[in-house]
């Protein structure tokens, strides 16, 4: 599940406005590689949406089926906020749907031999 935590405005380019759905999945507990303790993080992702400002605001909270999932893609720069480090990154967040892509399970029928007739005569069901 991941729950809707915030909205956020964003410009496409011909200038016209539209909101993003921020997204966060469940929490996790990571080992630190400089401490060598855990911490507890969750990962985030943004959505396009159609909604406007007012809806945007009066789905936070709403939980939704789905997990966000690791994405590679081409190397980008990023600058992390809290301390400046420009770092190049080669993966992203994304949201899915859980069952999305995988095959349906094929269910296992087994007819009970009671239910048909034993003399091979047709009999009307009562």
């Amino acid at each position: 599940m991941v729950r809707i935590i915030n909205y956020k405005e964003r410009e496409k380019e011909d200038g016209t406005s539209f909101f993003v759905l921020e997204l966060q999945g469940g929490i996790e507990m990571v080992l630190s590689k400089v401490t060598g303790k855990f911490y507890a993080t969750a990962k985030r992702a943004f959505i396009p949406s159609t909604f406007d400002e007012q809806t945007c605001n009066g789905l936070i909270g709403t939980e939704m089926p789905g997990s966000i999932i690791k994405e590679e893609c081409e190397p980008f720069e990023y600058v992390v906020k809290e301390t400046g480090e420009e770092i190049t990154l080669s993966h992203r967040w994304v949201y899915t749907i859980d069952d999305a892509g995988k095959p349906k399970q094929e269910q296992k029928v087994t007819a009970s031999s009671n239910v048909f007739s034993q003399n091979g005569i047709l009999e009307p069901a009562e």
